[in-house]
């Protein structure tokens, strides 16, 4: 399939950091015990995600704690901890049995003028001095510019640039604050594609919708890690949804996210869910109640006749099943003829007609249900 922005690179190799144990920790409602931290890390990494990111192990003392416990745990997926650009921090993150760190430092105005004030070579001499304590333990390193996005670009690349040549594995580009939009995304990290040549990770916060989009247009221009947490939970209104994210991929091509247990994504979803005490939404990317509900009658028969018709994602790769629903004004005889044949019973076009037309009738009046449609159907069976 045609890549949507026909300048894009294809995409050819990406990771996901999964980090429902990090940022989703920082959703409103969100307060895992430890156990949950380690049933969560686990279901992630049979999932198949390449990193999990924990919280900071200076953030609490049972943060540490779970950091070291899931550390310990000999999963398939490295271990990341999420910290400052302080010595401090990296020397917990070693201590804790840390595979690698995402540090991030401020470089916005807006945030270096509210939270550290200092300069752009102070940002990079404190940056090198950490790294070279990470480097000398064996650490995977990302530097993030914390809000890349109301950053200059020409500040971003003077310190992604200067990150790159200590040889770190990835620069960070994160929009903190969800302010970017689909095209700043790919040229930003167009940009910073040529400029360095370590990998590069996105993180997309979704306060104007867009952190979907953003994460895909990163990809397209270069990326090769994307943030993401289960149901998008995360600070405010949260990141790039893991669901969402591979909804977006699958799209694309099935073969770019055949790598994973998708048939675990449900069962994914309704664990934080209940975790969290929020409810899966209806229409949630590949999960929620309605994602393969098909209802109008010009729709129906065609799905039944090719399910691609309307359909880009198949439900079987998760599980899942498509709803044909007949019980409603808006169904046509295609969809009632298959209910029948579903019952056993075998109807002439003619009689599938004429029941639609009773079963439209019906369902001005009232709200009707499966039932309903079958009582009737059973009429004409006789």
């Amino acid at each position: 399939m045609q890549s949507p922005n026909p300048a894009a690179e294809p995409i050819t190799r990406f990771a996901m950091v999964e980090t429902t144990l990090r940022e989703g920790e920082q959703f409103a409602t969100a307060r895992f015990t430890s156990e949950q931290r380690q049933a969560i890390a686990q279901a992630l990494d049979v999932f198949g995600v390449e990193y999990l990111e924990l919280t900071s192990p200076a953030a609490s003392p049972q943060s540490a704690r779970d950091l070291a416990a899931i550390a310990s745990l000999g999963l398939k997926a490295r271990i990341l901890t999420h910290i400052r650009c302080h010595l401090d921090d990296a020397r917990l993150a070693v201590e804790h049995g840390a595979q690698g760190v995402n540090m991030l430092f401020a470089t916005s105005e807006q945030l270096r003028r509210a939270s550290h004030g200092r300069s752009l070579d102070q940002i990079i001499e404190q940056a090198q001095h950490v790294t070279s304590y990470l480097q000398q333990h064996n650490i995977e390193i990302r530097f993030s510019c914390e809000d890349t996005f109301r950053t200059p670009l020409a500040d971003l690349l003077r310190i992604y640039t200067a990150m790159d040549s200590l040889g770190i594995q990835r620069v960070g580009l994160a929009d903190t604050v969800g302010i970017a939009a689909p095209r700043q995304v790919y040229d930003v990290v167009s940009a910073v594609r040529a400029a360095v040549r370590c990998d590069i990770e996105f993180h997309g916060h979704n306060d104007s919708g867009c952190a979907i989009a953003n994460a895909f247009c990163a990809l397209e221009a270069g990326a090769t890690h994307i943030d993401v947490s289960v149901l998008g939970i995360g600070e405010r209104n949260g990141i790039t949804p893991l669901g969402g994210f591979i909804a977006r991929l699958a799209a694309l091509d099935s073969n770019l996210v055949m790598r994973y247990d998708l048939s675990l994504l449900p069962q994914l979803d309704e664990m934080i869910a209940e975790m969290v005490g929020v409810m899966v939404p209806f229409n949630n990317y590949i999960t929620g109640a309605t994602a393969f509900t098909h209802k109008a009658g010009l729709h129906t028969k065609a799905v039944l006749s090719d399910p691609r018709s309307y359909e880009v994602i198949d439900p079987a790769l998760f599980g899942r099943s498509r709803t044909v629903a007949v019980a409603h004004r808006l169904t046509g005889w295609h969809a009632v003829a298959e209910r029948a044949r579903e019952l056993g019973i075998v109807l002439s076009e003619v009689q599938a007609r004429a029941a639609t037309t009773r079963l439209k009738a019906l369902a001005d009046e009232r709200v009707l249900d499966v039932e309903d449609v079958d009582e009737l159907l059973y009429e004409y069976a006789e």
